[in-house]
């Protein structure tokens, strides 16, 4: 179809360049007009003499550029037709390629190969699909076992710290006990040396004062034991 379009548009070229043939007769049959300017130019150079010499190039020029102006405004015409020309072909080109395409998609899904392909493919990525499952499952098994024994393991350790520190607290409370146990019975042994003391010092002042008691009860019995040896004497020299 592709070669079809393209012999289309080199057939309309020939008959593109029939119609733009007048242009060129046209070109040419303006091309005499100079000569008879220069005939009309000539019958008055016995009037202008000066000017003899400039009006025919000048003729020329004007017809000069006027042919090049039509011939780039013919060759525009010709370069937007190729270009609107080419467009469609691309176009049509285009749509047929993806009609085509379509068309041998279409084909191809409808095959029983491709069926099957498909079923197989569906077949391995629901297994592919279970088969992730069942790994991201284990996975999530064994996180959840090692978070589980991580925990226990804190919990473990925890108790443990939790144990130890009443120990020490224990420990403290009993050295606390034994230091307070120790300080109270010095206290009571510095008390009971106390109370020995005061008592040992009682004692011997009770002793002291028994003796001096007995002392002045010894002098008492001398002074009167000489006062009775007196009142004999006396009482013996009296009877005499």
């Amino acid at each position: 179809m592709l070669i079809l379009t393209i012999r289309k548009s080199r057939s309309i070229s020939p008959r593109c360049n029939k119609s733009r043939s007048p242009s060129a007769r046209r070109h040419k049959s303006r091309s005499p007009t100079p000569k008879r300017y220069k005939r009309q130019r000539s019958r008055s150079s016995s009037l202008s003499p000066t000017h003899k010499s400039s009006s025919p190039n000048l003729g020329s020029i004007d017809c000069k550029n006027a042919c090049e102006k039509l011939k780039k405004e013919e060759e525009e015409r010709k370069r937007r037709q190729q270009e609107a020309e080419l467009k469609l072909i691309e176009e049509e080109t285009a749509k047929r390629v993806e009609e085509a395409i379509l068309e041998k998609v279409e084909e191809r899904l409808n095959s029983e190969e491709i069926k099957q392909e498909i079923q197989k493919r569906l077949e391995e990525g629901r297994r592919r699909l279970n088969d992730e499952v069942a790994i991201q499952l284990e996975k999530e098994k064994e996180a959840a076992l090692l978070e589980a024994r991580q925990k226990e393991e804190q919990a473990r350790k925890e108790k443990e710290d939790l144990e130890k520190m009443l120990e020490e607290n224990r420990k403290r409370v009993e050295e606390a006990q034994r230091r307070e146990a120790l300080e109270q019975q010095r206290r009571e042994e510095e008390r009971y040396r106390e109370l020995e003391e005061l008592q040992r010092q009682k004692e011997e002042a009770m002793k002291r004062k028994k003796q001096q008691e007995e002392e002045e009860r010894l002098n008492q019995m001398k002074l009167l034991g000489k006062n009775k040896l007196r009142l004999k004497l006396s009482f013996a020299l009296g009877s005499k």
